[in-house]
Parts: structure tokens; sequence; C-alpha cells
């Protein structure tokens, strides 16, 4: 197949596919004597690139994030078919768009401006996945720098284990205590080690008070045998 005919069928333009061939990015692609250049049909195959850009709340930066990934992709010679724009939670296991994207088997490529705009854990395990399906994950900067994104996700984190911990009723004084508490200071060391001994400390009061309901029971049970031992029988109640 000549390099214009693949152009026309990639939907990109004859130059855009010269620069791609004069970059080495199209697979066993060769120029005969003539400068006629050949691609073996066999290996042609459709790059479908697809940009995803994520925030918690901030729809406005949302814009701008799916903006600098065209940018990025553009600069790359990629060309874009799609650009997926979600506003949700990256702790989130249910966002509508990403799992769609995880679902087309026509895309070969994910560009995506942090590893956290994906997923807040288990990239590695979702990289290997997409591997197998014959799509990439590209990141354009791999630090991420959104300290509000982040404790958005920090008190969903904080809020799921209160809740596991105290029960549904005590979950949200629980986490607000523990967010006020980190809000107020500024040394992150001090408040993580506080933060651990009070919860520490009300998981001695809850203990305590199950043994101070637990004592008028095993109380009754010494009365009753230190009866039993002056009388040789049971003290019989009345």
């Amino acid at each position: 197949m000549k390099l214009s005919q693949w152009a026309k069928k990639q939907g990109i333009s004859y130059q855009t596919a010269w620069n791609l061939f004069k970059k080495k990015m199209i697979p066993k692609a060769y120029q005969l004597p003539t400068g006629t250049i050949i691609i073996p049909d066999e290996e042609v195959k459709s790059e479908h690139v697809v940009c995803y850009a994520r925030v918690s709340q901030d729809k406005e930066n949302l814009e701008t994030q799916a903006d600098r990934l065209v940018s990025y992709c553009n600069a790359k010679g990629y060309m874009v078919r799609q650009v997926v724009k979600e506003c949700a939670s990256g702790l989130d296991d249910k966002r509508p768009e990403f799992a769609k994207l995880l679902n087309d088997s026509r895309i070969t490529k994910i560009v995506a401006e942090h590893q956290d705009r994906l997923t807040r854990f288990g990239f590695n395990y979702l990289k290997i996945l997409l591997k197998n399906q014959s799509c990439e994950i590209e990141i354009t900067n791999g630090t991420s720098d959104d300290r509000e994104d982040l404790m958005r996700d920090f008190v969903s984190v904080v809020t799921s284990f209160c809740s596991r911990l105290y029960g549904p009723e005590r979950c949200e004084r629980k986490t607000e205590k523990i967010i006020r508490e980190l809000s107020e200071n500024d040394t992150r060391d001090n408040n993580a080690e506080k933060i651990i001994r009070e919860l520490r400390e009300n998981d001695t009061r809850d203990n305590n008070t199950e043994k101070i309901i637990r004592e008028p029971s095993e109380n009754d049970t010494r009365d009753n045998n230190v009866n039993y031992a002056n009388t040789g029988k049971p003290e019989q109640i009345y």
C-alpha cells in the first residue's frame, strides 16, 4: 500500500503521513529506489489515540487540562480521535466515561497528564492489563501538584475507614474532626501523630465502655460465688 493510500485510510493528510514516516513511526514502512513509500498491508493498523482529562470539581481546570493534552499530542504527531473529559474523584471506580475507554478495543493509546488522572491506586496493574489489549498509556507529566484534588480524595479515604471503624452514625463526626485538625495546623508530621494518638484513645475509650457494661454481670457472678462458698449452696432468689 502506498503512503498516500495509507494516509487516506487513516484520515490524515499526506504531509502528516510523510512526517510520521520520516520519524520512523510507521512500522515496517520502506521507500523504493523510485521514491515511492510502501507500507505492508499486514502491518496496517489504525492508530486510535484518546486524551483523558479528569478533575474532582473545577470544570475550568478540566478544559485547560484537556487543551494541554491536545497540544502535547499535536507536538508528538499523534492524531487525536477523541478527547474525554470527566468530573469525578480519582478513587471512584464507577466513572462512566473512563469505563467506556477501558471497554473500547479500538483505542491504541490513552494520553493523560498524570497517573492519578486515571487512578489514585493500582496504576501499574491498569497499565499491564491495557498492554495485553494492545493499548498503551502515555503520561505527559510524571508529577502532580493538585493539592486540592488530592485532599478531596484523602477525605474519601478517611470517610471510608471511619465508617468501618466507628459505624455510619459516628463516621461523619470522626471525619470532620480529622480534617479539621489537618487544616488548623501546618506541620503534617505532628498532625499525623496527633490523629493516630486520638484514634487509639478513642479505641481505648470504646473498650472501656464495653468493660463497664460487662462489669455488672461479672460482679453478679462473683457475688453468687461468694454466697455459694459461705452457705454451701447457691443463693436462691425469690
